[in-house]
C-alpha cells in the first residue's frame, strides 16, 4: 500500500510526542539543564533543586523512560547525565535557559555541590598527609616506577601532576632540568615542601592547584606524569587536556593508573573519583587531546586481594608543522 514519504511513519511518532511531552514540565527542564553540563546524583539534584528525593526519582524515571537521560553505578548510588547529543534538543534547551528564571541559580547551586565533592576528596588527603607511602596505596609499586622510567629521556622539565607528598617527584628530580609537583590538598603541599627542604632538594617545587586548571604556563613543560592520581580527577579528560595544554610540541605525557576494577569500597578507603580505567579509555581521552603515538599497557598485577592492576600509558603531543 502506498505511503505519503512525506509523512511521518507511526514508529517515530510516539517517541516524538512522548519527548515533547516529558520536556514539557518546567522541572524536567531544570534537570536537563543540570545534566547536560554535569553527572550528578539524586542527592545533589535534591540539594540544587531544593525538592523531595521521591519527586526528583519519578522526574529522573520519565526522562530515562524518554530516552532523554542515562544513569551509571557509582558506589552505592546512581549518576545521572544527559544521554542525547541531539541539536534539536541542545537548541530546545538554550531557549529553555533564557526563560526559566531558576536556572542560573541552578547552575550556581550545582558548582557548589561539585565543590563539596572535592572537598570531600581533599579532606581525605589531609587526613593522610604524612602517612602516604608507609600506608598501602593500590597500584603505586616499583615495577610500574620502573616501566614508566624508561620511557624518560632526561633533562627536562617534568609535571608531576597529583603529586601528593611527592615521592615520585622526589624520584624524578634526581635527574630532571626541573620538576613542579601540584596537589589539591594544601595539607600534602605543605608536608612536601618541608621534605624538599630537609633534603636540600633546589629542583623541585610545588604548586596548589587541580589537575584540571594547572597552575602552569602553556607551552613550558617537556614531560607530564599522573602516577596513580587521574582516577582522583573529577574530570578525567579535561586533565589529560591541560596536560596538553601545558606540554611544549613533541612533549610526552605518562600516565600510570588502576586497570578498571569492582572494588567499590576503594571510593570511601582512598577517595577514588573512577574505579580505574580501560586501556580503551585512556586511549579515548588522549586522542581527544590531540596526543599521537599512543601506546598503552598493563604492567604489574598485585598477588593479594582485590588484585589491583597497574595500567602505563604513553603518548606524545606533536611538533609544530613546519611550512
Amino acid at each position: 500500500m502506498y505511503q505519503n514519504p512525506a509523512r511521518p511513519s507511526s514508529k517515530t511518532m510516539p517517541s516524538i510526542v512522548k519527548t515533547l511531552r516529558v520536556v514539557a514540565d518546567p522541572n524536567r527542564l531544570r534537570i536537563l539543564l543540570l545534566l547536560g553540563g554535569e553527572e550528578l546524583s539524586v542527592a545533589e539534584l535534591q540539594e540544587i533543586l531544593i525538592m523531595g528525593q521521591s519527586t526528583i526519582s519519578t522526574h529522573l524515571s520519565q526522562l530515562k523512560q524518554a530516552g532523554l537521560v542515562e544513569d551509571r553505578r557509582t558506589g552505592k548510588s546512581n549518576l545521572y547525565r544527559l544521554a542525547l547529543a541531539d541539536s534539536i534538543l541542545t537548541s530546545l534547551l538554550m531557549k529553555a535557559k533564557e526563560e526559566i528564571p531558576e536556572a542560573p541559580a541552578d547552575q550556581a547551586a550545582m558548582r557548589g555541590v561539585l565543590r563539596k565533592r572535592q572537598d570531600k576528596m581533599r579532606t581525605f588527603f589531609d587526613s593522610v598527609a604524612g602517612r602516604l607511602g608507609k600506608d598501602y596505596v593500590p597500584g603505586k609499586s616499583w615495577k610500574s616506577v620502573a616501566e614508566a622510567f624508561l620511557h624518560l629521556i632526561p633533562p627536562m622539565v617534568i609535571a608531576d601532576l597529583g603529586a601528593g607528598e611527592g615521592a615520585f617527584a622526589l624520584l624524578l628530580a634526581q635527574r630532571a632540568k626541573k620538576v613542579i609537583a601540584v596537589d589539591t590538598s594544601a595539607k600534602m603541599i605543605e608536608v612536601a615542601r618541608d621534605q624538599v627542604r630537609r633534603l636540600g632538594v633546589d629542583n623541585l617545587e610545588y604548586r596548589l592547584g587541580d589537575m584540571e586548571d594547572v597552575p602552569i604556563d602553556s607551552g613550558t613543560v617537556d614531560l607530564v606524569f599522573f602516577s596513580q592520581s587521574l582516577h582522583h580527577a573529577l574530570h578525567p579528560e579535561r586533565a589529560v587536556s591541560e596536560a596538553s595544554r601545558i606540554l611544549l610540541p613533541g612533549g610526552r605525557v605518562v600516565i600510570l593508573d588502576l586497570v578498571k576494577h569492582r572494588f567499590e569500597e576503594a571510593r570511601d578507603l582512598y577517595a577514588d573519583e573512577w574505579l580505574g580505567f580501560t586501556e580503551t579509555e585512556l586511549e579515548s581521552m588522549l586522542e581527544k587531546a590531540s596526543f599521537t603515538e599512543i601506546q598503552t599497557s598493563v604492567v604489574h598485577k598485585d598477588p593479594e586481594p582485590p588484585q589491583f592492576q597497574t595500567l602505563l600509558a604513553v603518548a606524545n603531543k606533536p611538533s609544530r608543522t613546519v611550512s
